[in-house]
């Protein structure tokens, strides 16, 4: 399945959103990488990849490997320094502390959004299950209407994962009236 096309063909015409994307578990990974797929090389918009799931490092091979433009694309990585892995510094690339950290998340987006040479950006953050892993669910809950109320200031196409779980169908239902459109994707519910 093409979940970036099926993403794109659920979007529909709009310019500016704020879509929370609700992954299957198993469709995780393919999906994500067939929205950035989507993104960078199909609609060829430039952005801002927020990964607490996999280090920098990981992510740029896989897009390699897949055929991503990741030219087009600045990381902020927020999991090499909590996993023990070696940092090294990249032009494209923000290294954070850890997600439990949501403040300096919160600043390395503002800074990369600005970083981007284009009136047409998206933000892809990856993922909601991951802040609740360090996070409350109210914090988490507080944080992304912080963040999609941003991502509307910022004028861009902003794109929050969820993995579809039954442990938090409640706050993600919550999180639904901080975005324009939920997406389910590859058989979530």
């Amino acid at each position: 399945m093409d979940f970036g096309t099926e993403f794109g063909r659920k979007l529909g015409t709009r310019q500016e959103f704020v879509a929370l994307a609700k992954v299957a578990a198993s469709s995780y990974a393919e999906a994500n990488l067939s929205i950035i797929r989507y993104m960078a090389n199909t609609q060829k918009i430039p952005g801002v990849y927020v990964t607490l799931n996999k280090p920098y490092a990981t992510l740029i091979s896989e897009f390699k490997r897949e055929g991503i433009d990741s030219d087009l694309i600045i990381f902020i990585d927020a999991i090499t320094k909590t996993s023990g892995g070696k940092i090294e510094k990249q032009n494209d690339c923000l290294f954070i502390g850890s997600p439990e950290n949501l403040s300096d998340i919160s600043l390395s987006m503002d800074q990369a959004v600005r970083a981007v040479p284009s009136d047409t950006k998206f933000i892809f953050f990856d993922s909601l299950n991951t802040l609740l892993l360090y996070n409350s669910p109210g914090t988490v809950a507080k944080f992304i209407h912080f963040l999609s109320g941003k991502m509307r200031i910022w004028k861009v196409k902003g794109i929050i994962v969820s993995l579809e779980k039954e442990s938090n169908r409640e706050l993600v239902d919550e999180l639904t009236q901080f975005c324009d459109i939920t997406i389910e994707l590859g058989g979530a519910a």
